[in-house]
């Protein structure tokens, strides 16, 4: 049992190993994507609510 765990983290360290890791400022161009995309995706959702919200209420 032992052996196989440590046969396991053994394969698990060779293949992290061939990860292809991001630089730092590759990492941080990404993070601000998804924030601005997601800033623009709450927005949308945000107005598509407004918009059904009013469409309720004339019709109630």
């Amino acid at each position: 049992m032992l052996k196989a765990v440590k046969d396991f983290l053994n394969q698990v360290y060779l293949e992290m190993n061939k990860v292809s890791w991001p630089s730092y400022s590759e990492l941080r161009g990404s993070t601000y994507l998804i924030i601005i995309f997601f800033l623009v995706f709450a927005l949308f959702l945000f107005g598509v609510d407004w918009v059904i919200q009013k469409l309720v209420r004339v019709l109630l």
